[in-house]
């Protein structure tokens, strides 16, 4: 995968070359990919996915695609709910996802294949959205959980998924049962990077594995987090 970066006015776009260019190396990408209202208006949107940023399920063609625009939660989004300050164009939230999403793609692990981002500036401020491809068939693992789906190989699966993050470093800090989801193979993925890093080892895992089994609480699921640690070890 080879990232490459664009811009068209106010909007920087960072996309994977490999994919994203023709024969004669032309990006294939525009600022209005990242407009819900776009795919909206073509009668291309087959889906959305819970949360605050409410995520779209495009179709794109050859494949789908997932668009996650950027959204604050908590205290901040009284402020603004979709603006951040800007420090630069390398620091951004979503150029540092889309490159960690990517390094991460690059060593084999679970993670869905980054597409694109795109950051537009604003002045002191700038708005993003995210592109990934969507993994097919694949569920959150609240989902199985609610539906009382989640058996005791799978959730030791989620451990020892947990577990390679962790051995190469990630720290994921929104770790909890809508980020991890399950494919049809029973396969276990990672998603949503955003403010993650990779570090060297410390508390931070103990602290992941803590987030994680207070997200199965409240999906009434605190026994599977003593399955999850059995396939973590």
């Amino acid at each position: 995968m080879h990232l490459a970066t664009c811009r068209t006015g106010k909007v920087f776009i960072l996309y994977d070359a490999d994919s994203l260019c023709d024969a004669n190396l032309t990006p294939q990408i525009t600022p209005q990919l990242f407009s819900p209202a776009y795919w909206r208006e073509k009668g291309r949107v087959v889906g959305e996915a819970p949360g605050r940023g409410s995520s779209l399920f495009l179709d794109a063609g050859s494949a789908q695609w997932v668009l996650r625009p950027y959204r604050r939660g908590g205290l901040m989004a009284r402020l603004s709910r979709q603006r951040y300050l800007w420090t630069g164009l390398e620091q951004t939230r979503a150029f540092r996802e889309l490159h960690l999403t990517a390094e991460l793609y690059a060593r084999d692990l679970p993670v869905p294949r980054p597409v694109a981002t795109a950051v537009t500036r604003y002045g002191l401020f700038y708005e993003a959205a995210l592109i990934t491809v969507r993994i097919a068939g694949a569920r959150s693992l609240a989902d199985r959980l609610t539906e009382r789906s989640a058996s005791v190989e799978l959730l030791e699966a989620v451990g020892r998924t947990i577990r390679r993050f962790h051995d190469t470093g990630l720290d994921h800090v929104d770790l909890n049962a809508r980020n991890l989801l399950v494919d049809a193979k029973e396969r276990v993925w990672l998603i949503d990077l955003d403010r993650c890093r990779l570090r060297t080892p410390g508390s931070w895992q103990a602290n992941n594995l803590e987030r994680l089994e207070r997200s199965l609480a409240k999906f009434g699921a605190s026994a599977a987090g003593v399955t999850i640690r059995r396939g973590y070890a």
